[in-house]
């Protein structure tokens, strides 16, 4: 009965392995063993990220909502010099984020050389700063630690041959779980994880049987990943889908004249709301208000730090306040851009969707270590048997053939 017990805490064995298998099984063990630390340190980065929209929403507090609602708010071009008179030493905002329920604020990115990326929460009647919060700005180091380990494009390029080797070891690790024959045994143990057995099945389980659940999301956090890292990637993607990732029509839209008199984009985005009565949040370019003719436009559901909800874009000419056509191919690129994205960033269904990215992501992170505890089980066990064979041997041989040289040259 321990033996059969000790059997079931046993990680299965399997039959004896082609020159195939074996191929596949060292492709998938030492690559990972070698990037084992960078894999762990960027999966566990990435997956600090997934809830980073939640976490800044409870960081902003009150100042999300205005203490009055007025009948007519402060034109775009008027709140970016009230915070540019307050914060003179930062850039120009890089967006702004309004709503379209009336009671919020909206907020704009800046960036201090001292401080860093900041998130600024303005009321939009009267143009006060109700905050200056930080919080964005440790996503924002979280976020470069994720893609470049912050040690530039020699770090980026770790990084990035790092997700290769990962997509690369589930693949492998897909092949390797597929039993050769499916009996309830097999089901059982590609299937189910044994909770209740010694650490060492527990182990194997965790990165056999909850890998395998995991598999697709941890592969579309990869595959996105390498598309966001690898711009001919993101090209070939982008253009797959019917976009174009040339910038060269921007040349016909509308260009900047400091002789007419801007239009209030505040009317034109509450139009498009009106239009458009699921979208509850819109993002307008401001980076550029000083020398564009013509400001990006994302009417969303909801607006992520990275990504948006279903949006939909649009291109303002600052003079009319109308949209402007664009070509087909310029708004596919920028729905693909923000497919991926999503995908990366876990927005691709609301709350469920962050939910399967963030346990994707801690698992992808255990992945390694428990990929590493079944090598260095496994070793320790061959080293022991070794020392056993060895052991054994030596009690085994006779001592009358371990004569001492004096004695044999007696006898002579």
């Amino acid at each position: 009965m321990e033996s059969k017990r000790k059997s079931m805490d046993a990680p299965p064995k399997k039959a004896g392995k082609s020159l195939i298998s074996k191929i596949i099984a060292w492709i998938h063990l030492w690559p990972s063993l070698v990037s084992a630390v960078i894999l762990i340190f960027v999966c566990i980065t990435g997956t600090v990220i997934v809830y980073c929209d939640e976490i800044m929403e409870w960081s902003a507090g009150n100042a999300r909502y205005v203490q009055e609602i007025k009948k007519e708010r402060l034109s775009v071009e008027q709140l970016v010099a009230n915070l540019r008179q307050e914060f003179p030493d930062r850039r120009n905002p890089g967006y702004m984020v309004s709503y379209k329920d009336p009671k919020r604020s909206v907020r704009f990115n800046m960036f201090s050389k001292e401080l860093g990326l900041r998130m600024v929460y303005v009321d939009p009647y009267t143009g006060k700063v109700l905050k200056d919060d930080g919080t964005i700005y440790f996503f924002y180091i979280t976020a470069h630690l994720h893609n470049s380990l912050l040690l530039g494009k020699t770090g980026a390029w770790v990084v990035d041959i790092a997700t290769i080797i990962f997509l690369i070891e589930l693949i492998t690790g897909l092949v390797l779980w597929w039993p050769a024959k499916w009996t309830k045994s097999t089901r059982d143990a590609s299937f189910k994880v044994k909770w209740k057995a010694k650490f060492k099945r527990l182990n194997y389980d965790l990165h056999n049987v909850i890998g395998f659940y995991a598999l697709s999301i941890c592969l579309i956090l990869t595959v996105t990943g390498m598309i966001i890292a690898f711009k001919p990637f993101a090209k070939f993607t982008i253009e797959a889908f019917g976009g174009s990732a040339s910038h060269d029509w921007e040349a016909q839209l509308p260009a900047f004249d400091a002789s007419k008199r801007p239009s209030d984009i505040n009317r034109t985005i509450s139009e498009l709301f009106a239009a458009h009565p699921d979208k509850k949040e819109a993002q307008l370019e401001t980076f550029k208000i000083d020398s564009a003719g013509t400001l990006g436009l994302r009417l969303a559901r909801t607006i992520g730090l990275k990504s948006a909800d279903d949006a939909h874009v649009f291109f303002v000419d600052r003079y009319s306040g109308k949209p402007v056509a664009a070509p087909k191919e310029a708004k596919m690129h920028e729905v693909v851009e923000n497919w991926y994205w999503s995908l990366h960033m876990g927005t691709w269904m609301g709350q469920v969707g962050k939910l399967a990215t963030f346990i994707g992501g801690l698992v992808s992170t255990s992945l390694p270590i428990t990929g590493f505890l079944i090598w260095w089980g496994r070793r320790r066990k061959k080293k022991s048997n070794v020392d056993d064979i060895k052991t054994k041997v030596s009690i085994s041989t006779p001592l009358r053939s371990y004569k001492p040289k004096m004695m044999k040259q007696a006898n002579n």
